[in-house]
């Protein structure tokens, strides 16, 4: 995919009352009885807004993955509730599509690119007939055209990743969940994915939830970052990005309001 450097930003609903997704007083919870009973997250209330991109970070261990797959109906809450666009989440949903960090086991090996990125079509139950163009625009956006007929293990990490993201765009999303998806990836191919992921969120005007452990990352993607902290996880701070868009991966990273954000939320995470 050819993209400049700079990255255009969500566009949002400003009329938008019921938000993309409500949580109240949410908790989740493992084991029957104490002293087995193990809780992970405890009474998070947040609301994510209609094409926002929040990013979450928190030490590791937080809940983080915990509080995405609870987003995308993976795992129920114990306590609490979780709305999407104002209906209970009780399960999986096409219209919330899920990246995962371990790309190289989220693609099935023995199919191709473009077979890998047909799965969400076919659960779709799209004609194969109609699939082809389908398919074609997408290996295009995502700079796969010329791989569309190679297995993963043949393609980088970054490339296999971009087949996932590939793959869950075909699921014609309301909104996006990614969980850490470029932490596994050099400098320059997570720099790269992520101007690409934030002009795919701009055209679309969908709604993105991040989860990442790089402060800076969520820094310069992020229209809010939420942090976690504590055991059990709780909400320590949510903190508005007041950085331009659309963002410049040497512009963005010296304005001094970058580094401000950054000191804040270290300063946050270590008193967590």
């Amino acid at each position: 995919m050819q993209v400049s450097n700079e990255a255009v930003a969500p566009r949002r609903d400003p009329g938008a009352s019921v938000p993309a997704v409500s949580m109240r007083a949410l908790s989740l919870s493992f084991g029957a009885l104490p002293p087995a009973r193990r809780t992970i997250l405890d009474s998070i209330t947040l609301d994510v807004r209609e094409g926002e991109f929040l990013c979450i970070v928190g030490p590791s261990g937080s809940g983080k993955t915990t509080l995405l797959r609870l987003l995308a109906g993976l795992v129920q809450a114990s306590a609490g509730e979780i709305r999407f666009r104002g209906q209970p989440i009780s399960g999986p949903s096409r219209e919330r599509a899920i990246v995962f960090q371990d790309y190289s086991k989220a693609l099935l090996p023995w199919r191709t690119v473009r077979a890998n990125v047909a799965l969400s079509l076919e659960a779709r139950k799209v004609p194969a007939s109609e699939q082809g163009p389908v398919i074609d625009a997408l290996l295009a956006k995502m700079g796969l055209a010329n791989a569309a007929h190679q297995f993963p293990g043949q393609l980088s990490g970054g490339m296999q990743q971009r087949v996932q993201i590939a793959r869950c765009l075909a699921q014609h999303p309301n909104i996006l969940l990614m969980d850490e998806p470029f932490g596994a990836l050099d400098a320059m191919t997570r720099q790269g994915l992520q101007d690409e992921i934030l002009l795919l969120a701009g055209e679309q005007a969908m709604t993105v939830v991040f989860i990442t452990h790089d402060l800076e990352e969520a820094i310069y993607l992020g229209d809010r970052v939420v942090v976690l902290g504590g055991v059990p996880a709780q909400i320590v701070k949510t903190v508005d990005i007041d950085l331009p868009r659309p963002r410049d991966q040497l512009t963005t990273r010296e304005d001094p309001r970058f580094l401000a954000h950054r000191h804040r939320l270290f300063g946050l995470l270590r008193g967590h």
